[in-house]
């Protein structure tokens, strides 16, 4: 499926981006904005992913069968509501790598991946994002 994100945040050497899918950029906002703590949450995980360091508790691979090649997974407090947001990632022609924000989960029940969190992660794996808006370009 075609796709559209906007670029929300870039690394100081222009080499990393995190964006939001452009159809559920106002859920994924308004989560990250309803509690102080997943915004804090979001900007924890965005430093690590923009320094290009690897925390798997934060943002890991979500990829449970051959469907769900190149799925990631911004994990908010595990143990607690254990929120997903899950991602694509995709490197564009001039090598900057973009992480988008694709789908919300707000409470994910169990440890296991259930059928309607693998359905997401479906969704997610089937994004094709041939448009990225950089709202800071001229």
């Amino acid at each position: 499926m075609l796709k559209k994100a906007i670029i929300i945040r870039t690394s100081p050497d222009l080499k990393r981006c995190i964006a939001i899918d452009s159809d559920n950029y106002e859920e994924i906002l308004t989560f990250l904005n309803s509690d102080a703590r997943h915004r804090n949450k979001f900007k924890d995980i965005t430093n690590v992913l923009l320094a290009g360091l690897r925390n798997t508790q934060l943002y890991d691979k979500e990829e449970p069968d051959a469907k769900s090649k190149g799925v990631r997974a911004m994990k908010f407090f595990k143990g607690q509501e254990n929120a997903r947001i899950y991602c694509r990632e995709l490197i564009k022609e001039n090598k900057t790598f973009i992480i988008i924000a694709s789908e919300l989960l707000k409470r994910k029940k169990t440890q296991k991946i259930d059928k309607k969190i693998l359905t997401i992660i479906h969704k997610v794996a089937s994004y094709d994002y041939k448009e990225i808006i950089d709202p800071n370009s001229d």
